[in-house]
């Protein structure tokens, strides 16, 4: 559904935007795109919908190009800014009719269903609007002529966390009619709970792709064991840590070597856990950082 290749935006002469980003989304997946705020995230979310023009490079949506086809594109294309700039004098049910006379097709129950289900109340002027209620009333703008693709840059910004939760199911939903979903974020919670996969940007550069399941069961485990005896550490004990007779490290190594390891101990409580997303994340960039 989209197909990024060495895609770079220079901001004048020495502000960067991206650098030779490369990457595909496939149809019917929510893919994850995570980053620090300033790593490039918005440059390649305005540069898909031809907001803003490459300096070099391509970018395809559908199998159309990005500047050439942008009122093709954007026909078939729903998206969520993260700050929201709609009209203040408008009442919300106007802009609604405003918005989606634009398109040919429109499933009214949908709007309707997805007005009661974000409990909107659209006689308001939109000036007079909460963030929150701006953030839902762009989540219905960009729901209501079901697109095939959603790009979504920071989507949940002023949502209280019942909605969070409302807005995440609705994505789901979506998913399983067969919709795309780019989700541009840099809260990794977010993305554990929805992503099937994420491509990680640093400094407008991609650094990995990866399934969130593989990027998970991947990394050590998170080991929690209380004892009275003392553990003596190996090498594969990392962030090694023991406060009031509990010890915590990482582990990457074969827990069946672990468990041999730990028989001759007297154990009163064991937890092993998979790492977060976030966890990971930061692991991850502190890595590169130093290398």
């Amino acid at each position: 559904m989209i197909k990024i290749k060495n895609l770079t935006k220079f901001y004048g002469s020495n502000s960067r935007g991206v650098l030779d980003l490369s990457l595909e989304v496939k149809e019917g997946e929510i893919f994850g795109f995570i980053g620090p705020n300033g790593a490039g995230k918005s440059t390649t979310v305005r540069t898909l919908l031809n907001l803003i023009f490459p300096t070099r490079g391509s970018a395809q949506i559908n199998g159309m190009d990005c500047v050439k086809d942008s009122n093709k594109i954007k026909r078939m294309v729903g998206y969520i800014p993260s700050e929201i700039h709609f009209y203040g004098e408008m009442s919300v049910k106007k802009f609604l009719d405003y918005s989606f006379g634009f398109h040919q097709k429109i499933d009214h129950d949908y709007i309707k269903d997805l007005i009661k289900t974000l409990d909107l109340d659209t006689s308001k002027k939109i000036g007079s609007l909460s963030l929150g209620n701006k953030k839902k009333l762009a989540i219905i703008q960009a729901l209501g002529h079901r697109p095939k693709l959603l790009i979504l840059d920071e989507p949940t910004s002023g949502l209280d966390p019942l909605m969070q939760h409302t807005f995440f199911e609705i994505l789901l939903q979506e998913k399983k009619r067969g919709t795309t979903i780019f989700f541009s974020s840099h809260i990794l919670s977010e993305v554990q709970k929805v992503c099937d996969r994420v491509g990680i940007i640093k400094d407008g550069r991609l650094v990995r792709i990866e399934s969130v399941k593989n990027i998970i069961s991947n990394q050590s485990k998170k080991i929690k064991i209380k004892t009275r005896k003392e553990i003596t550490k190996t090498e594969e004990m990392l962030d090694f840590k023991m406060i009031n007779n509990q010890y915590t490290f990482l582990y990457k190594d074969d827990l069946n070597h672990l468990i041999k390891l730990l028989s001759s101990y007297d154990i009163e409580d064991l937890i092993i856990e998979e790492p977060s997303l976030e966890e990971i994340f930061m692991d991850y960039y502190e890595s590169k950082e130093k290398a």
